[in-house]
């Protein structure tokens, strides 16, 4: 497994503004990252139903406008999801199904279709305003945000209370996750970013990843991001996944299920 490595400053920020984000419900995480394939799709699935066995009222809201994936994670054929909201088929409430087995809601994003990450700026606020709206019936969201830092991410990334920036040790991982931080602070002075380390060789590995990026934030951003959680490696991950079931219900003794219950404690404290 490669080591940390420093973080390259202003990597990959050269997109256009986009007016900034008004209504803003505390109660909604967001997961994000400025890279695919660091499990932030899996992460978001897992953390969700955490929360739900805490006994708290929660959604997740398939936020990834251009690859939504959550409801082939789980398995589940959703009658509507977002894109039957955005053509006024349904509306955002009526789109909502319950996963029953993981004791929350689910709001689908429009699965094999890259049709939504070219939303204009005024349905990219339709959907924010909507995810705000319906946020109030629950006790936590859970946003499973587009990797990247383009306009459908960043406008979603505003909507939120918490926003979990994931992180693994490798490389483009680590600097494309700089560029998400500096991009969304600095579109979003004060929003409460903490990073997370996934597929961490282990606990101690995660905060030396955690470090590298951490001190780069400090150097270039002036700001201090926390650690929100260090979830360690498992291969039972990927078994849950190909089985479209969660790791809580599948493996929940393993270490990355102990670590994702670790950190959905930690958000809920804080």
């Amino acid at each position: 497994m490669s080591k940390p490595v420093a973080v390259t400053p202003g990597a990959r920020t050269g997109t256009a503004a986009v007016r900034p984000a008004t209504p803003r419900a505390p109660n909604i995480i967001t997961v994000a990252s400025g890279k695919g394939g660091v499990g932030k799709t899996w992460l978001s699935v897992t953390l969700v139903h955490a929360l739900a066995r805490a006994g708290h009222k929660t959604l997740l809201f398939d936020g990834d406008l251009g690859l939504a994936n959550v409801d082939i994670q789980l398995g589940l054929l959703p009658k509507h999801d977002l894109g039957s909201v955005l053509s006024g088929t349904v509306t955002m409430a009526e789109a909502v199904a319950r996963y029953a087995d993981g004791g929350f809601d689910i709001l689908a994003g429009k699965s094999g279709s890259g049709a939504l990450a070219v939303l204009s700026g005024d349905r990219l606020t339709q959907v924010r305003d909507g995810l705000v709206s319906i946020a109030q019936r629950y006790d936590r969201v859970v946003v499973d945000l587009g990797a990247g830092i383009e306009a459908n991410v960043r406008v979603l990334a505003g909507a939120s209370g918490t926003v979990l920036v994931v992180a693994t040790d490798e490389p483009t991982s680590l600097t494309d996750a700089y560029a998400f931080i500096k991009v969304t602070t600095m579109q979003y002075p004060g929003t409460d970013v903490r990073i997370v380390v996934n597929q961490a060789a282990s606990a101690r590995e995660g905060r030396r990843t955690y470090d590298t990026l951490r001190k780069a934030c400090e150097t270039f951003l002036n700001i201090s991001p926390p650690l929100a959680g260090v979830i360690r490696s498992d291969p039972k991950v990927k078994d849950a996944i190909r089985a479209q079931t969660p790791m809580l219900i599948r493996y929940p003794t393993t270490n990355a299920a102990q670590d994702i219950e670790s950190l959905a404690r930690t958000l809920l404290a804080n």
